[in-house]
């Protein structure tokens, strides 16, 4: 098998010293495995008390100062690769550890998952659920360190926070993203097996948990769902699932940092933080469109004016429609040097990518006017 580019250089005592935590993760997860019903695993409501297990206390521990003190200095994409490499390598060695007991035997009975009661088959099922709930913990925690490391703030106590990190940490709703996009990291030999792994990524039903936890079972049925294939398989599929689950993360997150840097800029620059919302808010809506950049750039604005400014603009938060014609109004009251909402501007159209011409259009009239004030 060719040896793909992530792959680090590492000493028999870093594979020895691994290959401990993983087996000691493996122990805390089989003890968890033992505590679940057989309704729990059918019904995918072992992912609803594995949410509880991987999150509560580690996230207490592991903050922004947590990586600090360990990386003083380094830079946050320096440590998230490595992050994404060791994680890999822990998924990596407990596939090889689990694939072993996936006998054709052990195959033939799950088949689907959906004939066979778990009850009938402890030995089976608990082999499986070690496997799964071991990948589902790493990866969820892998997206949380990656979070952590680029400084966005995630509030897991909120509903709408915790299904970001689950619909990240497991491509929900991406998966022609990894599927097309990060998938070229994996060597050409092992690409049907992931991409066959992926061909559900996309999850079309409700945020419940247990409906996830149904997913992330059927999706990680491929690693016993060919039979005599055995080790190989396992580890392939765990490594490298893994890495592009790293992958889409750090996507993600840092992209969301660089949008959060921008309106930290954005707001510490200006001389007319009210002036400044209106004109950032009438560029965003040029186009009649709102993109994801731009919601989460005028949402951190709005915020970082209240604080570092201390301006809390009610007309604007009520606002249906805006009416280009009241911007301006705004903008001729002003006296005095508006470069700084000109730059803002220009910031607000590109932070999604390509400027549009109705974008354009705004921001050229923007200009006119500011030059006349």
């Amino acid at each position: 098998m060719t040896k793909a580019p992530i792959d680090a250089v590492d000493t028999d005592e870093d594979d020895d010293a691994d290959r401990e935590a993983v087996e000691h993760e493996r122990e805390e997860i089989k003890e968890f495995v033992k505590g679940l019903s057989a309704d729990d695993i059918k019904s995918g409501g072992w992912f609803t008390k594995l949410i509880a297990q991987a999150l509560g206390s580690y996230t207490d521990k592991v903050d922004w100062q947590y990586f600090q003190e360990r990386y003083a200095g380094v830079p946050a994409d320096a440590v998230v690769d490595q992050r994404i490499k060791m994680a890999a390598r822990y998924a990596a060695l407990e596939g090889g550890l689990s694939a072993g007991a996936y006998t054709a035997a052990v195959v033939a009975t799950l088949g689907s998952l959906g004939g066979a009661s778990p009850a009938t088959v402890p030995a089976a099922v608990a082999t499986m659920m070690v496997d799964v709930a071991f990948t589902t913990r790493l990866q969820l925690r892998l997206a949380y360190d990656i979070a952590v490391l680029y400084r966005v703030p995630l509030d897991l106590s909120d509903p709408d926070d915790l299904w970001k990190l689950i619909r990240v940490a497991f491509t929900i709703k991406s998966g022609e993203a990894v599927r097309e996009g990060a998938i070229k990291v994996v060597p050409a030999l092992v690409r049907p097996l992931v991409k066959r792994f992926y061909s559900r990524a996309v999850l079309t039903a409700g945020r419940g948990l247990p409906v996830v936890g149904k997913f992330l079972l059927q999706r990680n049925v491929i690693k016993i769902g060919i039979p005599l294939v055995g080790v190989p398989l396992a580890v392939v599929l765990n490594r490298y699932t893994t890495l592009l689950a790293g992958r889409h993360a750090q996507a993600v997150f840092r992209n969301e940092a660089r949008v959060i840097e921008l309106a930290e800029g954005m707001s510490k620059r200006s001389r007319h933080p009210q002036l400044m919302l209106w004109v950032a808010w009438l560029v965003i809506m040029a186009d009649h469109k709102i993109a994801d950049d731009e919601a989460l750039l005028m949402r951190h604005l709005v915020r970082l004016v209240r604080e570092q400014h201390q301006v809390v603009d009610g007309q604007l938060a009520h606002l249906v429609d805006i009416d280009p014609a009241e911007v301006w109004g705004r903008i001729d009251a002003e006296s005095g040097d508006l470069s700084d909402v000109l730059d803002a501007a220009d910031r607000v159209a590109a932070v999604d990518g390509d400027v549009s011409a109705r974008e354009k259009a705004v921001i050229s009239e923007l200009r006119d006017r500011c030059r006349r004030v």
